[in-house]
């Protein structure tokens, strides 16, 4: 992207274009910064999928096959009779506009065609010009459109803006969940080979390893070997995780990016002193080494495979339960779709704590707890020795991340952490949180570098928010629990609210665990020196 400050990007020229929305105009040369690079031809190979060749958004011919319309009509019927809340979808919707303003790209571009319910019309008017009698008679008067090439481009340039958020969801008071819009708009543009690589290369990384790095087995040993050998230097305490350990009672299951780049990697720890700290029996796996599915932003078929290798692991493993880290999507795969898509997960038992005997029935199906669950119920019952004040250097709100937020309800426990590991705590504004959190405008597959523009304008909301904390709270730590937020708010927050920096919810556990035999602590687990900041601001 051409570098911009922030006071250049918030010129936002709200005035609607001349022309009509039915015309479609996408000049991707003109638009460099706001959309995504095609899928690499080997990645498309490797997964099987239709129409790998070498091409750009920003070239006139875009080497589409012949007969591409038949193939996305085809599809477009297959899909209709599969999913009955896409018809539903798509008939329902009466153009209101209660979710035109709550989308974080329409409020940071200002595009029309970004407003939720005008993103979604891209789709449904094709819908009704070839699936609806009013259509099929009465053509764009009926709000029907031909699918054209200028139109397929739209679709691509659109749907690829979106982060399947599920804030716009939030206030339909139809319940049109355009989330699945989106995920519907893309799997019809994989049946032609349209579709982006920050995607697709996690998902054949994940399927050829076990995780959307590519890390092989060796290397995520490596790693987890050298993150343990870092935290002894500053804690004085030898971890020693178990991998690939058949018979103990947990597998834990984690996003790749924890054991692979700052800050996740302090999350990482964070769990792993916790697990000393109570003396859990679990397992990682080098094999099932990512929690997180980017077959959600793809196609049901690539989420219905990466998310199985959890199962097979903890079957293979032979343990009771399975234990999630800090992840967002991985959530929403395991609860919304688990079951459909992989059958329900017998051979293991409801997750019960070995330390507290609370029994998680919310698991009953699924098998798996995550993370703040655990830890909070064992800050309940009091199983944790914790100094808060070793946070005294951290003033913290706390983003909620749009999946587990969303469509998970997972609201409460992570604050409840947090208020038992930091004395100082603040809400950002409460039109930004909770089910109303603003998203990271990473998400979904849109973390990348060529978009960062578009990053840029659609973390606008959730950069102001930090910015409002910051400047009334001298808040200067902002914690998460997904992976995705971990790795793309720290730009976002450098460029709308500097001086705030990123973590996960386990780093501060992990600050705060008063550990068995450890040296005094002189420094957080990053190595960095303690140093309290101005104890005048009331805390809220």
């Amino acid at each position: 992207m051409a570098e911009k400050t922030p006071q250049e990007l918030i010129q936002i020229d709200l005035t609607p274009p001349p022309r009509k929305w039915m015309n479609p105009a996408v000049d991707f040369e003109a638009r460099r910064g706001t959309w995504s690079y095609p899928t690499a031809v080997k990645n498309l190979d490797y997964l099987g999928m239709p129409n790998p060749r070498e091409w750009s958004p920003a070239d006139a011919d875009w080497k589409l096959p012949d007969n591409w319309r038949q193939i996305i009509h085809d599809g477009f019927v297959d899909l209709l009779k599969k999913y009955r809340s896409l018809k539903i979808f798509m008939d329902v919707c009466v153009r209101c506009g209660a979710c035109a303003d709550k989308c974080h790209f329409f409020i940071g571009s200002g595009d029309p065609k970004n407003m939720p319910v005008l993103r979604a019309e891209l789709l449904r008017s094709i819908y009704r010009q070839d699936f609806t009698t009013a259509g099929r008679i009465l053509g764009s008067l009926a709000g029907g459109r031909e699918l054209t090439e200028e139109v397929l481009k739209e679709w691509y340039y659109y749907f690829f803006q979106c982060t399947e958020c599920r804030r716009c969801s939030v206030y339909c008071p139809y319940g049109i969940d355009t989330a699945e819009v989106t995920m519907m708009a893309r799997e019809l543009m994989n049946l032609i080979g349209l579709n982006i690589n920050w995607i697709l290369e996690p998902v054949a990384n994940c399927q050829r390893t076990g995780n959307h790095l590519g890390i092989q087995p060796h290397t995520y040993k490596d790693n987890v070997e050298f993150l343990v050998d870092e935290l002894e230097d500053v804690t004085g305490v030898k971890l020693d995780p178990p991998i690939n350990r058949k018979g103990a009672e947990v597998l834990f299951v984690i996003p790749s990016a924890d054991y692979f780049a700052d800050p996740g990697t302090y999350t990482f720890v964070g769990y792993l002193m916790l697990f000393q700290h109570i003396g859990l029996d679990y397992t990682l796996s080098s094999y099932a080494s990512d929690g997180g599915n980017f077959g959600l932003f793809n196609s049901a078929e690539n989420m219905k495979k990466l998310n199985w290798k959890i199962y097979h692991e903890a079957k293979r493993l032979g343990v009771k339960w399975i234990l999630g880290g800090e992840c967002g999507h991985m959530w929403r795969v395991m609860h919304q779709y688990m079951d459909t898509m992989n059958g329900p997960a017998d051979f293991l038992e409801v997750p019960k704590s070995p330390m507290t005997g609370t029994v998680f029935h919310n698991a009953a199906s699924t098998k798996m707890t995550h993370i703040c669950e655990f830890t909070a119920d064992l800050i309940r019952h009091n199983k944790l020795k914790l100094d808060k004040s070793r946070n005294d250097q951290f003033r913290v709100t706390f983003h909620d991340s749009c999946n587990p937020s969303r469509a998970m309800g997972l609201l409460d426990e992570p604050r409840y952490v947090l208020k038992n590991v930091c004395n100082h705590f603040y809400e950002m504004p409460e039109n930004t949180i909770r089910e109303h959190t603003f998203c990271c405008a990473g998400g979904a597959g849109l973390g990348n570098d060529e978009n960062m523009e578009m990053r840029m304008r659609g973390g606008l909301p959730r950069g102001n928010a930090v910015k409002w904390v910051r400047d009334h709270n001298d808040v200067n730590r902002l914690t998460c629990i997904c992976a995705i937020d971990r790795a793309t708010l720290p730009p976002l927050v450098e460029y709308w609210s500097p001086g705030v920096d990123v973590s996960g919810i386990h780093e501060l556990v992990g600050n705060a665990l008063i550990m068995d035999g450890e040296n005094e602590r002189t420094t957080d687990i990053r190595g960095v020196p303690a140093q309290p900041v101005n104890e005048e601001q009331d805390d809220v």
